[in-house]
């Protein structure tokens, strides 16, 4: 967009769809976006999450303080929501949204709270709407807070209690603000989109695979607080309504939030930053009724406490043990195909691919500009027609579908993500099938070419013969090579060789580790399933194969330390117990 000096309304991302018309919400968030790339790189993009995360929860903390919070004990609630907050805070276009929607509640409080004269500079909600609208599709969460607010504004009159700017200037500015929306580069196409998610897209099978827009589970969620607030806030406007009266904005906000995010794991960061300042406030209020020791009403000894507080809060979720994140600065490309990318680069392995949602992006930034290696379908599946979302979606659990897709949209090679889900079947259906064969593999990725065609040769050149790649066929292996050395060291060399190919290589050797086992070389197997370790610390069985190695040499307290190992990363086992 940059380079071009304009902003697409061509698709330019996906093969299929080159050149077909394009809706591109987040324009104004990519173009905010491309100075911090280009001036630090992964440190831009970093520096661009810390600013975006700071002036979100600055504001949170700001309108807190509007609505008389001001005491310390806010702060803890301020943790607690950015440890929710922190699972949406890649550099996607929400980080944008996230300010503008604290900004959009710290304008309305403020005009909640102001006396008779001032001026009502909740008309910056224009502009707030116009970049809301050009930024991201969540812009209607702009109108839900107009609404509330309005709602409250005409009940407080309806009680003698009119506010110092009354529902009329709202209703105005929801007005103008939905005019401003429209000016944007795709006009009414780009706001449509959100409704469309809701009417149409919701229910379709590509987007209920997505695991982030699954319904809010415990999973993920045990220790960073999101429960806590989900059960404290409406207990604590039932309990500021008895003490002081229903504070109707709170009840209504509150209410619309917790069930916007329930259905979806996606919207619990919006729920953390709408709830964090009315916790905020409502938490400072029921601490200050509550009788403390006489020493606590030190100010060194109240921040000591909140410090303490913030610190203990955030420990379970810092020491995760499964947590994808970890401070510092950079990228985990262990999930993504770089190996796999490095290695179409070296061989010229390029055409019409096959790839999955989630590996869409990289393509993108791996290969860009080169039309020869676009994904199939990218990281935001609504901008494929119906027609590849309904066979994309369908493949994975039925490969009968694979030839319908294969047969509309030919492919020269297939991308596919090594982990396997459930019930995904293709990766199974691609082995069997002879019109492909595997030429890599590794702990992030397959990758199939087809054997005829542009690139057969590739195919008779690096084809592994006889190493798959999905979950039945190395099951399969495994079972044939105890008794059959042949194919037992014909395995062992296209593992060598997938060891050679990629640093992330856990999975080989875990497989060669088993092989010398099986052939009755267990010291042979100790140093492979140490290495694997030393990439992949959650290697499945690792551990316990360790130990089982230490009972063979008889040396029982290793053997006791490495059950103990894998019991902390897989959980409770029969086996381990025996």
């Amino acid at each position: 967009m940059l380079f071009s000096v304009t902003i697409p309304h061509t698709q330019v991302w996906t093969w299929p769809t080159l050149g077909e018309p394009a809706v591109l919400p987040s324009w104004l968030f990519r173009a905010l976006l491309w100075p911090f790339w280009r001036a630090g790189g992964l440190t831009g993009l970093f520096a661009w999450r810390w600013l975006t995360t700071f002036a979100a929860f600055a504001l949170a903390w700001l309108t807190a303080r509007r609505m008389w919070a001001k005491g310390l004990s806010p702060l803890a609630v301020l943790v607690i929501a950015a440890l929710v907050y922190r699972q949406r805070s890649q550099v996607r276009p929400e980080t944008l949204a996230a300010v503008l929607l604290t900004l959009t509640l710290w304008l309305l409080e403020r005009r909640r709270q102001v006396a008779a004269g001032t001026p009502d500079a909740s008309w910056a909600l224009v502009a707030v709407a116009w970049v809301w609208a050009n930024a991201h599709i969540s812009y209607l969460l702009l109108f839900v807070l107009l609404g509330i607010h309005l709602l409250d504004a005409l009940a407080a009159a309806r009680r003698g209690q009119p506010r110092a700017h009354g529902s009329a200037g709202l209703l105005w500015i929801g007005f103008a603000c939905a005019a401003v929306s429209f000016l944007n580069p795709f006009g009414w196409r780009a706001l449509w989109q959100p409704f469309e998610f809701f009417l149409h897209w919701r229910d379709t099978a590509i987007f209920q695979g997505i695991g982030e827009l699954r319904r809010l589970g415990w999973s993920g969620n045990e220790t960073n607080g999101l429960f806590t607030m989900l059960i404290a806030w409406p207990l604590l406007v039932l309990w500021r309504a008895r003490r002081a009266g229903l504070d109707l904005a709170e009840a209504l906000t509150c209410a619309a939030f917790t069930a916007y995010a329930l259905p979806s794991q996606r919207f619990v960061s919006v729920y953390a930053l709408v709830a964090a300042p009315y916790l905020a406030r409502d938490l400072d209020a029921w601490v200050a009724t509550r009788r403390w020791p006489r020493w606590s009403a030190a100010p060194a000894a109240r921040a000591g406490l909140a410090a303490i507080a913030c610190v203990a809060l955030a420990l379970p979720e810092w020491f995760r043990p499964d947590s994808p994140m970890r401070p510092g600065v950079g990228v985990d490309l262990t999930r993504y195909p770089a190996a796999a990318c490095d290695f179409m680069a070296a061989h010229d392995i390029r055409g019409h691919g096959f790839n999955q949602v989630r590996s869409g992006g990289y393509l993108l930034w791996r290969f860009w500009p080169d039309r020869g290696r676009l994904p199939f379908i990218s990281i935001h599946p609504e901008d494929s027609p119906p027609e590849i979302r309904s066979l994309y979606a369908a493949v994975f659990t039925d490969p009968a579908r694979w030839p319908d897709l294969d047969g509309r949209y030919p492919f020269d090679y297939a991308l596919l993500d090594r982990r396997q889900y459930g019930s995904d079947r293709l990766y199974d259906h691609l082995d069997a099938d002879t019109t492909w064969a595997l030429v890599f593999a590794d702990d992030a990725a397959l990758l199939y070419v087809r054997r005829d065609g542009a690139l057969a040769a590739t195919a008779g050149r690096l084809a592994y013969r006889v190493v798959p790649g999905g979950r039945q066929g190395l099951a399969a292996l495994r079972a044939a090579w105890a008794s059959d050395t042949a194919l037992a060291t014909r395995a062992r060399a296209e593992l060598e060789r997938q060891v050679t190919e990629s640093p992330a290589c856990s999975g080989s050797l875990s497989l060669l580790a088993d092989l010398a086992i099986a052939g009755g070389r267990p010291a042979d197997a100790r140093p492979l399933l140490e290495r694997a370790l030393s990439i992949e610390p959650a290697t499945p069985q690792a551990h316990q194969r360790l130990g089982l190695i230490a009972m063979f040499e008889q040396d029982a307290p290793r053997a006791i330390r490495e059950f103990e190992r894998e019991r902390r990363v897989a959980g409770p086992s029969a086996a381990l117990e025996v």
